[in-house]
């Protein structure tokens, strides 16, 4: 299985850390921070989207996820909210896409969205703490792979232990009437 760990996280983050806090030193003389920020936030989205897609074991819709991915990084880009939110709804599209990748019921996205949602607790700590582009980042990506620790789907014991009870029934029924059946081909 592909899933990724939590090292490839770390791994992960230090370099996406590492492109942004050098994107933004580089460009932001030119253009200002603010526009730098709207390039770079979907710049990272979209690398970590080709992270998971690169670790998930599921084929189908990539070319659709990627292309509404695409149209809502181009429309929040034309309309321009305020950055905060531009960042949430980015946030949010990668907590769609690793909700719909990885998971297999409601729970566990619903921690993800935890993750995600201390994810830019931890970024907005970082980044009034230090100044620093590379530190926010690094955390955010640092927070986000502690996704790794989240089960794929969350059982229901009751259900299990239910249908546990019907299949042994079921399978002393079918064992009983083998017995009965060979007990009366060693009769006759």
């Amino acid at each position: 299985m592909k899933r990724p760990s939590f090292f490839h996280g770390v791994i992960i983050a230090a370099v996406l850390g590492f492109f942004a806090s050098a994107i933004v030193a580089t460009l932001t003389p030119f253009v200002g921070l603010g526009a730098v920020l709207r390039l770079v936030i979907p710049a990272l989205a979209f690398a970590y989207l080709l992270y998971l897609f690169s670790r998930s074991d599921e084929r189908i819709g990539r070319v659709t996820t990627l292309t509404l991915w695409s149209a809502l990084a181009a429309i929040m880009w034309w309309v321009g909210p305020p950055l905060p939110l531009y960042l949430l709804v980015h946030v949010g599209a990668i907590w769609l896409v690793r909700s719909l990748y990885f998971y297999s019921g409601v729970m566990p996205a619903l921690m993800d969205l935890g993750v995600s949602a201390l994810s830019v607790s931890a970024t907005v700590w970082a980044i009034s703490r230090s100044g620093s582009v590379f530190l926010a980042t690094w955390c955010f990506f640092l927070v986000q792979a502690l996704f790794v620790a989240i089960p794929p789907a969350i059982k229901d014991r009751r259900k299990h232990q239910h249908t546990t009870a019907s299949d042994n029934e079921d399978f002393e029924r079918a064992k009983r009437n083998a017995d009965e059946a060979l007990r009366q081909l060693f009769t006759q």
